[in-house]
């Protein structure tokens, strides 16, 4: 199950800046990617160690940085130091609870947002990834290997001039709006799951399909924690006057404010059809122990008089005694003519439950 809170107990009575991991325990290698291009070239290749990142701060071309592992905090601190990234935002990249924000530094952008994926048992696969850009880099920091840019790598190599990725603020941008899709991908699912859970729960509600319920609810509650605080995102990083961004990437952002709108509008839409689903379970298992108690009360209904005459005759009686103690006991077809009695008086009671409808 995801966590909706990360454990903070770490970094307790640290200094401010303090860069200390916090999230899952991870013993995996960093690993270090890089795509460095210009209009008419493209250069792909996995880094060994961090300081071969340095030569590609003032290069001419613009250079992709994805590190794949925050878990190393020397990555961090290194590559911080050497881009001149602020202590404070260190401290972000290593905290994978971080609430998503946008931060110009004047010298670099910097932003963290969640990426999410339909991968995991209980439907989503949360990963904090970090954003700084520059005049001409990027730099990305996630938890672990594998993302949702492969879409973003294979447009740059594809792209031929790639003018359109020139500038460091559009790949930014790319990025961003790569993890912005993908919510698209977490909430298509839990929308099949809520409409197939809807119909079973009308037809046969179990009690498992309350514990969906409630595993619906919460990674509901998770993805509105991760996809809020993404419009002040997007909308700053719209109206900063940072010569980081460029007018050109101005009207993408603004696309990206109205996905990310629509995202939004989306989880609201299915956190009312989850709490609908919650009645309907109610109703359903309602319904059913209402028919059960019908089927019991008619049975018994039925039995009262049939009770009533096996009572009766159930008594001991001496008809030699006086002709008023129950003749019919010697009667020849006295045990016939009961459960004819018996029988007239259950199928006329059914007869009668049909008319009025109760059955």
């Amino acid at each position: 199950m995801t966590r909706l809170i990360k454990k903070h107990s770490k970094s307790k009575g640290l200094k401010p800046g303090a860069v200390v991991y916090v999230g899952e325990q991870r013993t995996e290698k960093v690993t270090i990617d890089i795509i460095d291009y210009n209009e008419t070239e493209l250069e792909e290749k996995r880094l060994e160690k961090i300081e071969d990142c340095f030569e590609f701060k003032d290069s001419s071309t613009v250079t992709w940085i994805n590190i794949n592992g925050i878990h190393d905090v020397s990555n961090i601190e290194k590559l911080g130091e050497h881009f001149g990234i602020h202590a404070l935002n260190q401290e972000d990249i290593a905290n994978t609870g971080h609430r998503p924000k946008f931060e110009d530094s004047g010298e670099y952008i910097f932003i963290t947002m969640k990426m999410l994926n339909p991968k995991s048992e209980d439907g989503i696969e949360s990963e904090q990834v970090s954003i700084v850009f520059g005049k001409n880099y990027v730099i990305s920091f996630q938890e672990k290997e594998g993302d949702v840019f492969d879409h973003v790598r294979e447009r740059i190599r594809k792209t031929k001039p790639r003018v359109r990725f020139m500038g460091a603020d559009y790949l930014a941008y790319a990025l961003i709006d790569a993890i912005v899709d993908n919510y698209f991908v977490v909430l298509e699912k839990i929308g099949d799951t809520v409409e197939e859970l809807e119909d079973e729960l009308v037809s046969n509600p179990e009690h498992e399909d309350l514990e969906t319920i409630y595993a619906l609810k919460r990674q509901m509650v998770f993805i509105r924690k991760a996809i809020w605080p993404l419009r002040e995102v997007a909308g700053s990083m719209d109206r900063t006057e940072s010569e980081l961004v460029h007018d050109f990437t101005k009207p993408y952002l603004r696309d990206l404010y109205e996905h990310i709108i629509q995202v939004i509008d989306t989880v609201e839409t299915f956190r009312d059809m989850i709490s609908g689903l919650l009645d309907i379970y109610l109703s359903s298992i309602s319904n059913r122990m209402n028919q059960v108690m019908k089927v019991l009360t008619i049975i018994a209904t039925i039995f009262i008089p049939l009770g009533f005459l096996a009572g009766v005759y159930g008594m001991n009686f001496d008809t030699s005694a006086s002709p008023f103690n129950l003749p019919e006991l010697s009667l020849r077809y006295g045990y016939i003519f009961f459960w004819m009695a018996v029988l007239i008086i259950g199928i006329g009671l059914l007869i009668f439950f049909r008319r009025k409808k109760w059955l």
